[in-house]
């Protein structure tokens, strides 16, 4: 079984486990051996959970039973999503930077992101690794819940 099939079929079983409802899920394999993982389902709420926490949780428990079916010497990530709450997450979050970014140029005052998840964080700092941001430099500041990205103009 290939891991495809292995999320798949561990995914179900936790699902119908849960006695939760869903309509379908989606695998794709990304470069680096990304494995995007959606579910369509009227149960988000209990899914997604508080800020997502749910969601999180899942997806650590996923990854952990397919690493143990899978062969070890194979790498690979997984990257749970439901009813497109992280794409929301992820468009909100480039959003905000770039308006941040706005007041950046306007004031030259270094802005700080809120905290934010390390996946998220990660999304912010490549998307302004991007075109039209060759003046932005972005770094994470704090640790644990209060890590941020802290926006500035390079050089400064």
């Amino acid at each position: 079984m290939d891991i495809e099939d292995s999320i798949k079929d561990l995914l179900e079983k936790i699902l119908k486990y849960l006695k939760v409802d869903y309509s379908k899920i989606t695998i794709d394999e990304e470069e680096n051996n990304l494995y995007k993982v959606s579910i369509e389902s009227n149960d988000t709420s209990i899914l997604i959970g508080h800020h997502g926490e749910n969601l999180q949780a899942l997806q650590h428990i996923l990854k952990i039973l397919t690493f143990r079916k899978s062969d070890p010497s194979e790498q690979f990530h997984i990257y749970l999503d439901i009813d497109g709450y992280r794409e929301k997450q992820e468009e909100s979050a480039i959003n905000m930077a770039n308006r941040k970014i706005s007041m950046l140029r306007r004031t030259r005052t270094p802005q700080s992101l809120p905290p934010m998840p390390a996946y998220l964080r990660r999304k912010v700092h490549l998307h302004l690794m991007g075109p039209g941001y060759d003046d932005i430099e972005t770094l994470s500041k704090d640790e644990g819940e209060n890590r941020h990205i802290v926006i500035k103009l390079k050089g400064r």
